[in-house]
């Protein structure tokens, strides 16, 4: 991990999240560069293995097992991760423009973004087909086609012959013939000669396993359109097809045309040391052309580009000499044959059979097992601990969250406010314990709030967003509309240059939240520290307060978002992992959920909520009993009801859990009455923009939820308000209102 005590004064872009940039970033989390930021950009969360894909195909991997998760890896570097997708560049401003957001500044960049094989001119492929290239969507959508039951043959069309598309249709082949009838697959090559490039005996062994398998070639041939069951040829002949995938060629990402780069047939040129015609910026893996030795694409260079790569983006800020990067005149080319066979060749020699698929196996699990998550280490005992006692044991707990799960507990808060002095202005209707403070303002009232956050992503824009929602919370828990916003920033340490673009970068966020919520950011308080933290203070006018008091006996319990952000968060803190769950996925998920705006939900709710508060700190118990205890009622939810994060409860049943849950579940003691498990651990997981909960009377709650659902917000009714004692009975059949 870099030393953040250390001011960053220069960036290093990595744009696209391909073998090469990821080996780079693993490499960086062992020797980094002091006082140079790693920044990851990549669409995607995760990014997959190109070597296992045809093994995943045919069912021999899961999903899981051919994705590396790019979150974790940029958390095991110490690298800035942004989940968005590159759309151009500036290279005199040397700042890239990004897909959801102004742009990224850079001082030197690197390029890996892959190609991609789609048809963009063939009518019907947009809407019927499937590109093999890129590799994520193309997986995802594999495996919902593969498992789908069917009565009758799946009839599968591979658009392109070369060694992509044999590998490609003979998996399909073997998946397919695993879970239901002998599927019918084609291959369509528009050359006369199938794999032309390979030696003949190669080619041989490849056509064998095709007529083995029953898969027919149709050669000369191209597709002229398609739609949902047909591919129509130039020929004149139709293929039936459940599935039309393509494999024909490679072509590079459209956005490089405009970059001002030197190109060569669409791709980014390069010379022997990985460099563009602009010495900021770099290029690697299928989307670089090898000016110096030209090769074919294939992921044996991108991997050995690795080394030499880092070694010049850190020559590019140092001013070290640069290396070369001289790839091989031939590798070891391993083909797989759908079944656990795999053919291959190297110096003119090929070989075939089951022993050479275990040694793909090999090379390729050994190649992913570099990635796998590496947990945080247990601070180490300074000398003289052991004298202290409680400093070990204090030193052993879980590492301090990020968001809400850095808050101190509901008991020790509900102490300090206890010791509060009374109220002494009259203008002060409603001082500490709900959502905001309450003053009067003319005809109606005005709400004041507070909110900070500690950051749990290096990604400032991306925190100043969620941390905006999170505060404006209290204000639509409310009722009210959202006024005005004060911050208060405390940066890292920066270059005064680096600092300005950050600040820019957190204001420029911010104000567009509140600009969408008819808001003003009117200024602030900024500062240097130890790390991130972004709070604002905000006000808000209403007619009619909502407090969280008020909650009647027969109301309908409603929920806007699902719970799980905390137990997530602390995961991708600790690097914690569970099978079968790609736990960087899973945080985008999140982030998605969280970066979702309540107003829309606040201004329906309003009207009709007797109490309301937002999900944050203290979980959905410690709120709803919130909401409970003034009138002393009681509340039965049901555990099929409640909303829950993809791979929250995995996550909790195998033991993460916030630093906040220790302190939210001594709160809860004795008045959340539910099955011990994960579910009642996410019921006190501590939330970060969480979602609003709502007390409304049950005769309007089919209505309410109707007209959240028609807003686009994916609200439920989770349970009902009954009458005390005061606490949260959670069962398994959804209570009637």
């Amino acid at each position: 991990m870099q030393n953040q005590s250390l001011p960053l004064i220069r960036d290093i872009v990595l744009v696209g999240g391909g073998h090469t940039h990821a080996l780079v970033a693993l490499m960086w989390a062992m020797d980094p560069l002091p006082g140079v930021r790693l920044t990851l950009v990549n669409p995607g969360a995760a990014a997959p293995y190109t070597g296992m894909l045809p093994g995943f195909v045919a069912g021999h991997y899961a999903r899981s097992e051919i994705m590396i998760d790019l979150v974790t890896l940029a958390r095991r570097a110490g690298a800035r991760i942004i989940l968005d997708r590159a759309l151009g560049i500036d290279l005199a401003a040397k700042e890239l423009h990004l897909q959801g957001r102004g742009a990224l500044g850079y001082d030197v960049c690197s390029i890996d973004i892959g190609i991609t094989s789609d048809l963009p001119d063939l009518p019907g492929f947009a809407q019927h087909g499937l590109a093999a290239k890129p590799l994520g969507p193309f997986a995802a959508r594999w495996e919902e086609f593969a498992r789908q039951s069917r009565a009758e043959a799946a009839q599968v069309v591979v658009i392109g012959g070369g060694v992509g598309g044999v590998e490609l249709a003979l998996a399909a082949q073997h998946r397919l013939a695993q879970s239901g009838p002998s599927p019918h697959v084609s291959i369509v090559e528009r050359r006369a000669q199938l794999l032309p490039a390979l030696t003949p005996r190669l080619r041989g062994a490849l056509a064998a396993a095709l007529d083995k398998a029953g898969i027919a070639v149709h050669l000369n041939a191209a597709p002229a359109s398609m739609d949902a069951a047909v591919v129509c040829l130039t020929n004149g002949q139709t293929l039936p097809a459940d599935m039309v995938l393509a494999v024909a060629g490679a072509r590079p990402q459209g956005w490089l045309a405009q970059t001002g780069l030197a190109l060569h047939e669409g791709f980014i040129a390069v010379d022997r040391h990985l460099r563009t015609s602009e010495p900021s910026v770099f290029a690697s893996g299928d989307c670089a052309h090898l000016s110096h030795a030209p090769r074919p694409k294939a992921g044996v260079f991108a991997v050995r580009q690795a080394p030499v790569l880092l070694a010049n983006l850190k020559a590019a800020l140092s001013g070290a000499r640069m290396q070369a990067f001289d790839p091989q005149r031939d590798y070891l080319k391993l083909i797989s044959l759908g079944g656990q066979r795999a053919v291959g060749e190297k110096w003119g020699l090929s070989l075939q059979g089951a022993s050479l698929w275990r040694v793909k196996d090999q090379i390729d699990r050994r190649f992913m097992s570099r990635f796998a998550p590496a947990p945080m280490p247990t601070p180490a005992l300074p000398k003289g601990a052991a004298q202290v006692p409680g400093l070990a044991e204090a030193l052993s707990e879980r590492p301090l969250c990020g968001g809400c799960g850095a808050k101190l507990g509901p008991i020790a808060l509900a102490g300090a406010l206890a010791a509060l002095p009374a109220r002494q202005r009259q203008d002060v209707l409603q001082g500490a314990g709900d959502d905001a403070a309450v003053l009067t303002h003319g005809a109606g009232v005005q709400v004041v709030t507070t909110d900070h956050l500690r950051a749990f992503t290096q990604d400032a824009h991306l925190m100043a967003r969620l941390t905006a929602i999170h505060a404006l919370g209290d204000i639509w828990a409310m009722g009210a509309a959202p006024q005005v916003a004060l911050s208060q920033v405390i940066l890292p340490r920066m270059s005064p240059e680096k600092s300005a673009a950050m600040l820019a970068e957190i204001t420029a966020a911010a104000a567009q939240v509140f600009g969408a919520e008819g808001a003003d950011l009117v200024g602030g308080h900024s500062s240097e520290g130890a790390e991130l933290t972004i709070g604002f203070t905000l006000t808000g006018l209403a007619g009619r307060v909502i407090g969280k008091a008020g909650a009647q006996t027969g109301d309908a319990l409603i929920l806007t978002k699902p719970i799980g952000t905390g137990t997530i968060l602390a995961a991708e803190m600790g690097a914690h992992q569970v099978p079968g769950l790609i736990l960087g996925e899973a945080l985008a998920t999140a982030y998605a959920s969280m970066g979702a705006p309540q107003g829309a939900a606040a201004r329906i709710l309003a009207p009709h909520a007797n109490a309301m508060t937002d999900v944050t700190g203290f979980g959905l118990a410690g709120h709803l009993l919130e909401m409970l205890e003034p009138q002393g009622l009681s509340a039965e939810l049901a555990a099929s009801a409640l909303p829950v994060l993809p791979g929250a409860l995995d996550l909790a049943a195998s033991g993460v859990a916030s630093s906040l849950a220790p302190a939210n579940r001594a709160a809860v003691l004795g008045r959340l009455v539910m099955t011990e498990g994960p579910l009642k651990a996410l019921m006190i997981d501590p939330q970060t923009c969480g979602g609003l909960l709502a007390a409304v009377p049950g005769t309007a709650a089919q209505d309410v939820l109707a007209q959240l659902r028609a807003a686009g917000v994916k609200a439920v009714q989770i349970g009902t308000v009954q009458a005390g004692p005061v606490q949260v009975r959670v069962g398994q059949a959804r209570p009637a209102h």
